[in-house]
Formats: structure tokens, sequence, C-alpha cells
């Protein structure tokens, strides 16, 4: 279907703009007029979208835009709002552009007789098939407020869980650029200022002083190389992850086996699969369907397969807790807090204490990480420092003691 990007009045006298499917102009008038705006000016994206992404023509939905999204639909529903009224609520009162085209086209495909869950599906870069398969359940089981309220916990762990990992990943990466900056500056342009005299001295000069010398020399010729070394070595690892499937588990292997931050990123992995997993399960998704999605939302792909051999294992017949102790990737917590949500009949229970403990471990260890990457600056910084105090004061003081007075 056309894709047109409109400007128009609504119902308050502003003017607002956006794209918006439509069958033709005819159809994308009598859906604005409908939602209570007057169209002003609109044209078509069919030439545009093969030259400009759709991401640039309108800003991202973000996490929270959805928890406000979910959080207004549980309310209209919980206080018995028709649905037709409760999504042209949404789609007339929210400020995001791109959220209000998209609850427009819900809204008419809802009106045409689609299921929620069935609209929502048209719109696969907003809605994941996890909040799908979760408004789904509701359809089926007539339930659904308790969709929503499931929708609305998960997505404000993940809004808590997305913050956490920005922590862990964006100081390492301020810190290793300092570094990398201040170790270029003090050979390309201190150090060589310091040192050039002691090239003239008539004595030998020790190892650690030629050493600097020479380490000088290759930052003054190659510190653009230096400066690059690490963007060119992260693109290579994300290109040979995007062509490679086998290179891209290789990579994540190797991840997850790193001292230090391989153990976050498995508590990362588990934590979010533990609350998809626990989300799905309790608004009625079978534990097939829920290992299914809920795998979906890791990212190592080491887990990933560990996870498809657990749905395998489940589907011939094993215990949830047996498989995930025969995938060889899950902590033996894991396993026996499972086994005991199984025997108590209370999965939905244990699944969320399982997320709560590593989500909760996961904090401790973003602090612990930081707290030692900075005394580990530290120490870097310091003995550069000290090497080249030893290396330039060394042969003065040597040039000293040979001097005749």
């Amino acid at each position: 279907m056309p894709r047109y990007k409109y400007r128009a009045i609504n119902s308050r006298g502003r003017p607002v703009k956006g794209v918006i499917s439509a069958i033709n102009e005819i159809d994308l008038y009598n859906q604005l007029n409908s939602a209570g705006m007057e169209l002003l000016q609109c044209s078509s994206l069919e030439k545009r979208s093969s030259l400009l992404p759709s991401f640039f023509l309108q800003k991202k939905v973000r996490v929270r835009d959805l928890i406000q999204l979910f959080l207004h639909l549980e309310q209209m529903q919980d206080a018995g709002v028709p649905l037709l009224e409760s999504l042209a609520d949404i789609r007339d009162t929210t400020e995001h552009e791109g959220l209000r085209d998209i609850m427009s086209e819900i809204h008419r495909d809802v009106s045409d007789g689609s299921s929620l869950s069935e609209a929502m599906a048209l719109h696969p870069k907003v809605f994941t098939n996890l909040y799908i398969s979760l408004v789904g359940a509701g359809e089926e089981t007539g339930d659904l407020v308790s969709s929503y309220r499931q929708l609305i916990k998960y997505l404000k762990w993940v809004d808590q869980m997305q913050a956490k990992i920005r922590k862990a990943t964006r100081y390492p990466i301020v810190v290793t650029v300092v570094v990398v900056i201040t170790i270029v500056i003090m050979m390309a342009v201190v150090v060589p200022q310091i040192v050039d005299f002691i090239r003239y001295l008539d004595q030998d000069l020790p190892f650690y002083t030629t050493a600097l010398m020479a380490t000088s020399d290759f930052f003054v010729s190659f510190w653009w190389a230096v400066v690059a070394a690490p963007i060119v070595i992260a693109a290579i690892i994300i290109v040979l992850r995007r062509v490679s499937e086998d290179m891209a588990y290789r990579i994540d292997l190797w991840m997850l086996n790193m001292p230090t931050f391989g153990p976050l990123i498995r508590k990362i992995n588990i934590a979010r699969f533990a609350q998809t997993f626990g989300a799905l399960f309790a608004s009625g998704v079978d534990v097939l369907h829920g290992l299914e999605a809920a795998r979906k939302t890791v990212n190592n792909r080491a887990i990933i397969e560990a996870l498809v051999g657990v749905q395998e294992q489940v589907h011939a017949g094993s215990p949830l807790s047996e498989a995930f102790n025969m995938s060889g990737e899950f902590p033996s917590m894991v396993v026996r807090m499972l086994k005991v949500g199984e025997e108590s009949g209370n999965l939905t229970t244990v699944l969320d204490q399982v997320s709560d403990f590593y989500t909760s471990d996961v904090d401790e260890s973003v602090q612990a990480l930081i707290a030692m990457i900075e005394p580990s600056l530290t120490v870097v910084l310091g003995g550069m420092i000290l090497w080249i105090a030893v290396a330039v004061f060394g042969p003065i003081y040597s040039s000293f003691e040979n001097m005749d007075f």
C-alpha cells in the first residue's frame, strides 16, 4: 500500500505532519478526517522510498512510547471503553508523529474486521512477535487487561535493562577512547620534545630509553593508525558477524567466555530470557511457543543455540529443567529454580525470581566493572608516566656522573 507524507490541521487547530499508508489520496483524506484532522497537503513517498530509508522519514518509536501506549490501552480496557474508541483516543492524543500514523492504520484495520494482534503484526518494526503473542493470548482468553499489564511490566523492565546495558558499555568505551588519545598525545607530541636532546648524548642509552624513543617515533609516524585501529577492529567484527553465521557464533562464544565481560553478557541474556518467557507463560502462551518467542529476545548466538536445543528437548517430552540442564549454558541455580517451579506448579513466580535475581546481579556487575576500570586506567597512565620519567631522567643523571668538574 502506498505511503503518503502529509500536513494537516488537528481538531485543536494545531498543525501536524506525518507519514501514513493509504490506498490513494481520497483514502488518506478519509483517514485523517475520521481522526479529526483536515488535510492541507500530501505527497507520495513511493519514489523516495528506494532512495531514502523509512527510518529517516519519522522518529523512532521508543520503549517508553510503547509503555505509554499499553498503559493507555490497559486503563481504557479496564474502564470498559470499547477497543475502537481506545485506539481512536490514543491516535488523537499521542504527540509522537510516527506512532500516531501507526495507530491510525491499526484503527482502520481493526475497524475493517482485523483483530488487534493482526493489525499490530503489520508493523513488525514497532510491535515484535512478543507483543503480538501476548496480545493474541489476551484475545483468546478474553483477558486483554492482563496481557497489557504483562506487556507494561515487561517493557518497564526492558527500559531499565537497556539503561544498565548502556551504562555497562558506554563507560568502558569512553575510558578506552580517553586512554588512546592520551597515549597518542603523550607519545606523538610531548615525548619527542622531551627526549630529542637525549639522542645527542655521547653515551649508550638503556633499553627502556631506546624503546621509548622507538615507540615515540612510531606514534609520530603512525598516530592515525593507532587512533583508527579500535574503530577498524570494531567495524571488522560487525561485518564478520553480518556476513558469516559461523563467524558470528564463534565471536559470540568468545565474548561469552571473556573474563569479566563474559559473565555479564550471560547474566543480561538470562535475565532478558527469563523476563520474556515469564511474561508469555503468565499470559497463557504454551511453553513451546513461549520458548520460541523468548529466544528471539536473546542476542548471543551461543545462548540462542542452547535455547534451540532446549526447545527441541521439551518438544520431545523432556521436563523444562532437564532440558535447560542438558544445554550446558545455564547456571545450576537456574536449573534448580526451574525444577522447583515445575514441581510446585508455580513456574511464573520462579521465572520472575530468576529475572529479578539476574537483573540485580547485572546492576552489581556493572558497578563492579566501573569500579575496576577506574584504578586500571590510573595504573596504565601512571605506568606510562613512570616509563617516560625513568627513560628520560636516567640517561641525564648518568651523563652528570660522567662529567669532570
